[in-house]
């Protein structure tokens, strides 16, 4: 243990000394992303997806990312499951030489079902590489030297992954804990027995058992997740914050869903403040990573087997579905500006080529190339111009929140067109569990006021078309135990904030048939 402690000092101080990488200026990265795109190219233009799109044509013209642009398709999930299909069937050299031995199940929030993206090696190394980068990056802000020697607690998927005897399949964090490198075992917590443990209630139940025996100094985990186990901790111990436990707990990172709606009651249970350090880590890559405490932004993570295109999310581009339309025109780093919304492509070294994520950013540096995650492509109403996004979303119910002292964790919105021409919104919002149930008339009028600002557009509309705001105020076990019912409670799960069809009739009648009543109809 002392040795792997020498070894983590050393590269704590090696970081002190070294140039971050991760903080770039544009005109360099895009070099980084022609050499990239080329790298991808090359290695997969003997698979049956290279073949079918030339990629060997595509490298021996003269300008590589127009002809990669002009053959090679934009591509939803629907668009590459056949191929991973065949991945997954068993069939080798289809999207990527070789065959993946691990599939990442997507929690499925936007379509409300599962999807299996295929995890190969290199795209393992590419994650690690750019975790350690992040921690390098870290490192040289005022967090304490023998921060590397405490203990890092994960609160992810089981690592206890599905086998069918050719390939594992589960949640992203349960495959990358499963596979951490060997020296990071040293001070990872919770155990592998508690790593591998499926039932999340078992799981968090045995992790507030073993709380005192840790001496954390990072927590890594969705907000959610890791706002329940905190609560849970010093609820069995009688404490007035986690740091009467953890004394040296300085870092909370977390990726792929906005801390917004969490952070003020995870705030609330610290004894002092700590930082907070954001990645955006999905199912598909490594897209980007928070590289200093005061960023704008995450920095886009370059030279990592990861090529990138923005397309513009707007009318022209995307239908009122969100769904790309034919025709849409991606653009390249050097082409992109700040404070404008695009959906991001991804070509990868796990066979995603030109692949939709689903998230919609915006660059809030481009210089820096640094961003900022404002929503899904899937998750965003403008039933009729109002354009409200997750981010608005997001800053609208924390703002509520904190003006009626009853912060809102959870909450999803369903647009409604009803029989008389009108549309409108209909909320479900969550109140603490346990405290006073807020008046669901008042913090509805406060939300919309909160929206109206954040939003012209909503504003606009609300004055005009927009003419009906619903609002059902419901306690937070009620959006968890929903989860639960569905088979996504813990992970990498987490609830939508505007769910599609599927999911939302699903929601009903949950609602309906716990409270007997007919009124969430």
């Amino acid at each position: 243990m002392s040795a792997t402690k020498d070894f983590l000092t050393h590269l704590f101080d090696r970081a002190k000394n070294v140039t971050d990488i991760l903080v770039i200026k544009r005109a360099r990265a895009q070099k980084w992303q022609d050499a990239t795109l080329k790298k991808l190219l090359y290695k997969a233009k003997n698979t049956a997806y290279g073949q079918e799109y030339d990629f060997d044509g595509i490298l021996m013209h003269a300008d590589t990312v127009e002809q990669f642009k002009s053959k090679v398709p934009i591509a939803s999930y629907d668009v590459m499951h056949p191929w991973w299909q065949r991945e997954y069937n068993g069939e080798s050299d289809i999207t990527w030489p070789g065959s993946p031995k691990y599939f990442a199940l997507s929690s499925g929030t936007t379509q409300g079902a599962s999807k299996f993206i295929p995890v190969t090696d290199a795209q393992l190394k590419s994650i690690f590489r750019a975790s350690r980068r992040q921690l390098f990056a870290a490192a040289k802000s005022d967090i304490p030297k023998d921060f590397f020697t405490k203990h890092y607690l994960m609160i992810g998927g089981s690592t206890d992954l599905n086998y069918d005897g050719k390939k594992y399949s589960g949640d992203l964090s349960g495959i990358s804990v499963a596979n951490l490198p060997f020296w990071f075992d040293h001070f990872a917590v919770p155990t592998e027995e508690i790593k591998r443990e499926r039932d999340w209630h078992l799981k968090v139940e045995t992790m507030v058992n073993e709380a005192p025996n840790w001496d954390v100094a990072m927590i890594a985990g969705a907000p959610s997740w890791v706002k329940m186990l905190l609560e849970k901790i010093i609820e069995r111990y009688e404490l007035n914050n986690i740091h009467e436990i953890w004394p040296h707990l300085s870092v909370y990172t977390w990726g792929a869903i906005s801390i917004t709606p969490y952070k003020s009651q995870i705030e609330a249970m610290m004894g002092h403040p700590i930082h907070y350090i954001e990645s955006y880590l999905c199912s598909e890559g490594f897209v980007a990573a928070q590289t200093k405490i005061n960023a704008s932004g995450m920095g886009l993570v370059f030279r990592n087997n990861t090529y990138f295109e923005f397309i513009p999310f707007n009318e022209e581009n995307f239908d009122e579905t969100g769904d790309v339309k034919p025709g849409a025109k991606a653009l390249d780093l050097d082409e992109v500006v700040e404070g404008v919304n695009y959906a991001i492509l991804i070509s990868t070294c796990a066979g995603a080529w030109r692949y939709l994520i689903g998230d919609i950013i915006q660059f809030t540096n481009v210089d820096a190339c640094e961003i900022k995650i404002t929503g899904r492509t899937k998750q965003y109403l403008s039933l009729c111009g109002e354009h409200l996004s997750v981010e608005n979303m997001n800053q609208g119910t924390e703002l509520t929140g904190r003006d009626l002292n009853s912060p809102i964790s959870e909450y999803c919105v369903r647009g409604l067109k009803l029989p008389n021409g009108e549309m409108g919104h209909r909320w479900y919002v969550s109140y603490p569990t346990g405290q006073v149930k807020p008046d669901a008339e008042q913090l509805r009028s406060i939300l919309d006021q909160h929206l109206c600002v954040l939003n012209d557009d909503y504003a606009t509309e609300r004055q005009h078309v927009l003419k009906t705001m619903q609002m059902h105020v419901l306690p937070e076990s009620d959006f968890m135990d929903f989860l639960e019912s569905k088979g996504k409670l813990g992970g990498q799960s987490k609830f939508p904030r505007v769910m599609p069809e599927v999911m939302y009739q699903e929601w009903i009648h949950f609602l309906c048939d716990r409270y007997q009543t007919d009124t969430f109809v």
